[in-house]
């Protein structure tokens, strides 16, 4: 895919506000794909890193007591105090944005796409994600413990997509649509049902 990631970020963007657009106050609360937060948390914390800079992450950082978690949860309760409405208000506001913390910047297409699914997932809303992207964010995750240990999680079994022609590892073969593999890679027990394969076992026990 091209180094460029930002098309695709805008794009899932503004797919994912419009998905939103009609939600209930019940919907909005329903628990996300990410512990302990529900769909308008996620959606704050997307709005959030949008919004980052390096100097702003670090500012965040010191104020916070260098602790990650604190600085993102403060986020997540600054961009969701004025209710649904609002933050989905300033997530279209940053639809076109390209700042971010610092960091790879495979991370960033992969914030737009597993948080999307984080809570679209939980919502039943159905989405085609574009193959290429998910697949160079599943390798980036795969290979790399940097943010959620993908590389530990994903060691010693074979990737194998269903729906495209790509896969990563080596060892016994997890099979599946790509937009599983890559949520299982990063810690998604919810799409395991969607694999199979002789290392699905191995991936489920992680």
């Amino acid at each position: 895919m091209s180094d460029d990631i930002w098309p695709v970020v805008h794009a899932e963007r503004r797919a994912l506000a419009a998905d939103l657009a009609d939600l209930t106050p019940e919907q909005w609360a329903t628990p996300s794909l990410c512990t302990g937060w529900s769909v308008l948390d996620v959606l704050a914390h997307m709005v959030a890193t949008a919004k980052e800079t390096p100097p702003r992450f670090f500012v965040g950082m010191l104020t916070s007591g260098f602790r990650l978690s604190r600085m993102t949860e403060k986020r997540i309760a600054e961009e969701r105090a004025g209710g649904p409405a609002a933050t989905l208000a300033a997530f279209r506001a940053v639809e076109t944005a390209t700042s971010a913390p610092p960091g790879p910047k495979l991370s960033w297409l992969g914030e737009a796409l597993v948080h999307a699914e984080d809570i679209r997932r939980p919502l039943g809303i159905p989405h085609e994600y574009p193959l290429a992207s998910v697949t160079a964010v599943t390798d980036f995750y795969a290979s790399s413990n940097v943010l959620i240990g993908g590389k530990n999680r994903v060691a010693g079994v074979t990737l194998q997509a269903t729906d495209t022609d790509w896969s990563h590892g080596s060892g016994p073969v997890v099979s599946g649509p790509a937009r599983a593999l890559m949520l299982a890679t990063t810690g998604r027990k919810a799409a395991l049902d969607e694999l199979s394969g002789p290392g699905l076992e191995t991936l489920r026990a992680r």
